[in-house]
């Protein structure tokens, strides 16, 4: 249910200033953002697995307080990430 490490380091590549910039809040919810559809495609296959449906409601929490701190600190930012992971209307 997690993403390879290939992926991830894809996502600190397009996201993060450099190759080792993983700690970036836009490389953070990037990868929560990888990870919650690679969790969510699972949950719609297994229903009843109820300790998966939590594990996404915990990531979709973290990500959201992450995009709530990038909104306060870099607006402009912010709104680039959207449009960008297309996770807003």
């Amino acid at each position: 249910m997690s993403i390879t490490k290939e992926r991830t380091s894809e996502l600190i590549q397009e996201f993060g200033l450099n190759s080792a910039d993983s700690g970036n809040v836009s490389v953070q919810i990037a990868i929560l953002t990888q990870r919650i559809r690679t969790i969510t495609e699972h949950v719609k296959i297994h229903k009843k697995d109820h300790s998966g449906r939590r594990g996404l409601i915990q990531l979709v929490s973290k990500r959201r307080r992450l995009l709530n701190y990038l909104k306060r600190t870099e607006p402009k930012a912010y709104v680039e990430l959207i449009a960008k992971l297309g996770i807003r209307k």
